[in-house]
């Protein structure tokens, strides 16, 4: 199914070094003809890295979707009710935000309009990037992989010999990962090699 015409919401967590891969598969959505409402957690919002300031990622992201991020719990929960969603993103998806978005605890406004998606019976797409997928996360990972309505953006190991553990997305198949999720499937194969 096409993302023409669907209202997408797009959920940053604070993998910063993943920024670049994720802004360029948001602007492809949109070009694609879709709305897409912005969420971030107080980490993209509040931290400055030597990959950008947070305050920079938040104007970027405002200037590409023409809309203000959704930055509090408060602003995300009508995202549920009475402003659904036809599909929330999260990408990039942190071992934090796994860990809590698989063991229920909706700590951010991106893990709020995750909820509140869920609760609509819509689904839930997943861009990870953790550098602890293969070690304590793998469990939630695949806790949320057994979950009705999750999807995941194919990934794969990022440096196997110098990051055993790590798990990354790869964001250039976010569209059609997208697209098959709106019909209820999963893009395979989910897991890919880093070439």
């Amino acid at each position: 199914m096409k993302v023409n015409g669907k209202h997408i919401g797009f959920g940053l967590t604070g993998s910063h070094c993943t920024y670049d891969a994720v802004y360029p598969e948001i602007k492809r959505l949109i070009d694609e003809g879709a709305k897409v409402t912005p969420f971030v957690t107080h980490t993209v919002q509040n931290t400055d890295t030597r990959f950008g300031e947070g305050e920079d990622w938040l104007r970027k992201i405002s200037e590409l979707t023409g809309i203000e991020p959704v930055n509090s719990i408060v602003k995300a929960e009508p995202f549920g009710p009475k402003t659904p969603l036809d599909c929330m993103i999260i990408a990039p998806l942190t071992g934090n935000s796994i860990s809590k978005f698989a063991n229920a605890m909706t700590d951010s406004p991106v893990l709020m309009a995750a909820k509140a998606t869920m609760r609509n019976q819509s689904p839930v797409v997943l861009g990870i990037s953790t550098n602890d997928g293969l070690g304590l996360n793998g469990v939630n990972i695949m806790r949320l992989m057994a979950a009705k309505n999750i999807y995941f953006v194919p990934f794969g190991q990022d440096d196997p010999v110098n990051k055993q553990n790590s798990l990354v997305a790869h964001m250039e198949y976010l569209l059609e990962t997208v697209e098959a999720a709106l019909e209820g499937k999963q893009l395979q194969p989910v897991l890919r090699m880093n070439g």
